[in-house]
């Protein structure tokens, strides 16, 4: 379960990653941590993300958040990019990363599995196309709950 300063954050953060280029993909905050660590991954949708975007996304946000005091305890403050096993959420997502190796998990299972792993083809309002071995496999969106990036798919 998110923790329930996320929306402030993402509502703080998405802003200013848009005013210097880029993107916000995720926010985590581990209260479990000592001290705690606020994590904001971001992307640069028009290159590699880099350490020069990071600083910039740090300098920025941590800015912000120390003038509005979002966060009422001390925090570490982690801005990175997400790298390439991260999960694909939006359709741009989906567009960018088609005919890359993907890992796909259902929540109930579909034809008896759970698990699938292959190459992504692309994903329309009711289904994801992933080709495994050659065959186009169809998973319904509705059984899904999470699709990754792989590095080493069953292509």
């Amino acid at each position: 379960m998110a923790h329930p300063l996320i929306p402030q954050i993402t509502d703080l953060a998405t802003p200013i990653a848009t005013e210097l280029g880029l993107e916000v993909v995720a926010i985590m905050l581990h209260t479990h941590e000592r001290p705690p660590s606020l994590r904001v991954d971001i992307r640069n949708p028009n290159a590699d993300t880099g350490l020069q975007d990071c600083e910039r996304m740090s300098r920025a946000l941590e800015a912000a958040l120390d003038a509005s005091e979002i966060v009422p305890f001390a925090y570490a403050l982690e801005v990175s990019s997400p790298g390439t096993s991260r999960e694909l959420t939006t359709d741009r997502e989906f567009n960018a990363f088609g005919g890359f190796g993907v890992s796909i998990t259902a929540n109930a299972p579909v034809n008896g599995k759970t698990e699938w792993q292959g190459q992504l083809i692309r994903r329309d309002d009711t289904t994801i196309y992933l080709s495994q071995k050659g065959r186009t496999i169809e998973i319904p969106r509705v059984a899904v709950a999470k699709v990754s990036l792989d590095d080493n798919p069953e292509v």
